[in-house]
């Protein structure tokens, strides 16, 4: 799987990442399928660990590869498919203002069977002050200035 991500990494079509909380692997992140040309695009997925779901890790990870994919690499839009009733991750998007585009039916193939996915995206339009700043001044408990 390493040095499948390293080869993808490597041509230009992935960006993997992982999470550490406190000094430990907490989950990862990678911005895959990663479009140039008129599209300039890719898709977001994730897994944080059970134990340190709930924290802000995962909305703070987010956030900080999106900012990277739009400054940093160049992409014009990012999006992020959830599985309906994932409602954890759909929340982590959802925290972040992510836009819901609609459903994908039948998008991707899982646990033996073909699953729906719900479409959120963002552009760079959209991100004029960056999503880190945006989850930091929106974020439960941020001073509201």
């Amino acid at each position: 799987m390493v040095r499948h991500l390293r080869a993808e990494a490597h041509a230009g079509r992935m960006l993997p990442f992982i999470i550490e909380y406190q000094g430990r692997l907490a989950g990862q992140l990678t911005v895959a399928g990663i479009t140039w040309g008129s599209m300039c695009s890719g898709h977001v997925g994730y897994w944080i660990d059970q134990s340190v779901a709930g924290r802000g890790v995962m909305p703070t990870a987010v956030a900080l590869a999106v900012d990277h994919c739009f400054r940093t690499v160049g992409l014009h839009r990012v999006e992020v498919c959830i599985r309906p009733e994932n409602l954890p991750s759909r929340r982590v998007v959802e925290k972040l203002g992510f836009r819901q585009e609609g459903l994908r039916p039948r998008y991707l193939h899982i646990d033996g069977a073909w699953r729906d996915h719900l479409v959120y995206a963002l552009t760079v339009e959209e991100l004029s002050e960056g999503l880190l700043s945006r989850w930091h001044r929106t974020r439960p408990g941020a001073s509201q200035k």
